[in-house]
């Protein structure tokens, strides 16, 4: 079977982007703290975008942001703010860059109280994977990502509504909400 013929779920477009991501990353469990941290930087960039936008900037996002490293994130000051304001190979939000320097700050105190992000995000689910069998309408949040969000959101986080999360949860696997027609299912 030739991969265009292959059945995915009906938000993929045709962009090699979005097949590479769907097919590759999107519902897979993660236990990298790394790429937790990534997630967070893009879904919190994507809000109001979408996500076809962020993965076209992920790799200006990767080389901008010191390959996600959230100690470095952390400890950027304001000229480092400014100098992501007038990057071109990411989204050029004060509100969403300052997000990420926070959320940097948010995510280490994690790691220090549970062991790992990891860990923590886990928790939520007793270290389960969610697999929801939604025919055609993928909620765009749950009780779940309410109750996540409502705790980031406690611990500081900026830029975890409720939508956010439930993507976030989706990216990372802890949510899977590949459609029953997909191949992935």
């Amino acid at each position: 079977m030739k991969a265009k013929d292959v059945v995915r779920c009906k938000w993929v477009t045709e962009n090699p982007l979005y097949i590479k991501y769907h097919d590759e990353e999107w519902g897979i469990p993660n236990h990298d703290d790394g790429i937790f941290f990534e997630f967070l930087v893009l879904e919190s960039a994507q809000a109001g975008l979408n996500w076809l936008t962020v993965l076209k900037k992920r790799e200006g996002y990767r080389k901008a942001y010191d390959n996600f490293d959230y100690y470095k994130v952390a400890e950027y000051d304001e000229n480092k703010v400014q100098e992501l304001l007038s990057n071109k190979d990411i989204i050029r939000n004060k509100l969403k860059i300052n997000a990420s320097v926070n959320n940097a700050k948010q995510f280490i105190h994690i790691i220090k109280e549970f062991g790992s992000f990891d860990t923590y995000i886990w928790q939520f689910t007793k270290g389960k994977v969610i697999k929801v069998d939604h025919k055609d309408n993928i909620p765009a949040h749950t009780a779940l990502s309410d109750e996540i969000s409502k705790d980031m959101k406690k611990r500081g986080f900026k830029f975890v509504g409720t939508t956010i999360i439930y993507a976030y949860l989706q990216a990372m696997g802890i949510v899977d909400d590949h459609e029953t027609h997909c191949f992935k299912y």
